[in-house]
């Protein structure tokens, strides 16, 4: 009687277990309704608004079981939290009180979702899938050559138009937004975004928040076939073809948790700058974390390349306001750097660059005036594509940091 019984208890248990795997298989498609039916009391609070109920639910099962990087969407708002006091903040406000915190710091920045887990899922039909694509266009290296005149010239008067420049130019994270008095195309082609000093010291800085970020036929154990790869072949660029002084670091601040990375990266970040004071230009290189069936991809001169977007953050939440523990003095000039950089990218090399995506927090930004945060493809892209889009890149790059463009 006794054994039944607790061969009961185990079936319970196991079933249990497999419920709150379906649900939350189910929460990928029907997360708003499961979240509040899981977490009524989190989804009711008086007072909060619809979104604001909904991003909470998010939070607190965050908090509960490291799922918020599965259940986050692009089309549906976000409140991240860049680290632990900023979620004591937010919880403190509402109320709440989870057992554990963890840190959500920005692991999910552009159109990415998880992009460490997001490797893990890539199934292997899809791997097989981009091996074909590239195996049947018959596809041969080719040498990458300069574009030495744009390909277009942009309309700079329709620029100036605040509507049009937000539209066309921008995708705007519904947990942010922003207004014509940061987004002013006139201030932002002003600002001069060239590099002062001469190369005899460091001037740029290379590093990755997320040094772990694979592509689809990257090798296990080959950093040059990673994100760090990726950087290296844009520090040379830098050095070898346009002059610069650069500075690659390959710290790595995101294998023991993935969540706390650029909090881990802050103080490393701090202390080259300290002991390197003519650095003027930091860039945080990732690439980004889509669906599978996505392929980012252009054609720049028969070439297969991986299309790159610049990503800004605004220490601004809809929600809150000003993010004021996120201070950040330079959202101006991040956002003026960028800017030109896309310009000079969309005229040279037309359908490159995507829109350069704006979100809520602050992503360590706040170190230079002229810091860039640049996603190059993702993990659908092939280490080729990647490689490829490196070229176009450093010479962009170049054409700002010498005051050519725009």
């Amino acid at each position: 009687m006794r054994r039944r019984w607790v061969r009961r208890k185990q079936e319970n248990g196991l079933f249990f277990i497999a419920l709150v795997c379906l649900l939350t298989l189910l929460a990928f498609g029907f997360k708003e309704q499961l979240f509040c039916l899981v977490y009524p009391g989190v989804s009711y609070i008086s007072g909060i608004q619809n979104v604001e109920k909904f991003e909470l639910c998010k939070l607190t099962m965050a908090f509960s079981s490291g799922y918020y990087g599965y259940l986050e969407q692009r089309d549906n708002p976000d409140i991240s939290v860049e680290n632990l006091a900023g979620a004591r903040a937010l919880l403190k406000e509402y109320e709440l009180s989870p057992g554990e915190l963890i840190e959500d710091e920005m692991g999910n920045e552009g159109m990415a979702r998880d992009e460490s887990m997001s490797d893990v899922f890539l199934s292997e039909d899809v791997q097989n899938g981009i091996a074909a694509e590239n195996e049947s266009a018959g596809r041969e290296s080719k040498e990458f050559i300069k574009a030495e005149a744009p390909a277009q010239v942009l309309d700079y008067e329709k620029l100036l138009d605040f509507d049009y420049l937000k539209k066309n130019f921008y995708t705007v994270d519904k947990s942010t937004d922003i207004g014509a008095e940061l987004l002013d195309a006139r201030k932002m082609l002003e600002y001069d975004a060239s590099i002062s000093g001469d190369n005899s010291k460091p001037q740029i800085l290379i590093y990755h928040t997320h040094s772990q970020e694979e592509f689809a036929d990257s090798i296990p154990g080959d950093d040059s076939t990673t994100i760090i790869g990726a950087g290296e072949k844009l520090a040379q660029l830098l050095r070898d073809e346009y002059g610069f002084n650069v500075i690659h670091h390959t710290g790595v601040y995101d294998v023991e948790s993935r969540d706390y990375a650029y909090s881990a990266a802050g103080p490393a970040i701090e202390q080259i700058l300290l002991e390197n004071p003519s650095i003027e230009v930091v860039i945080d290189l990732h690439r980004d974390g889509v669906a599978d069936s996505t392929r980012l991809v252009s054609d720049v001169g028969g070439r297969p390349t991986a299309q790159f977007m610049f990503f800004n953050g605004l220490s601004y939440l809809k929600s809150k306001g000003a993010v004021d523990y996120l201070e950040n003095p330079y959202i101006e000039e991040n956002l003026a750097f960028s800017f030109q950089m896309k310009l000079a990218a969309d005229e040279y090399y037309p359908g490159f660059a995507r829109n350069t995506y704006l979100k809520g927090l602050r992503y360590n930004m706040h170190y230079c005036p002229k810091s860039l945060l640049i996603e190059v493809g993702a993990q659908t892209n092939t280490v080729e594509e990647i490689m490829n889009a490196i070229d176009p890149l450093a010479h962009i790059l170049a054409m700002v940091l010498r005051g050519e463009k725009p």
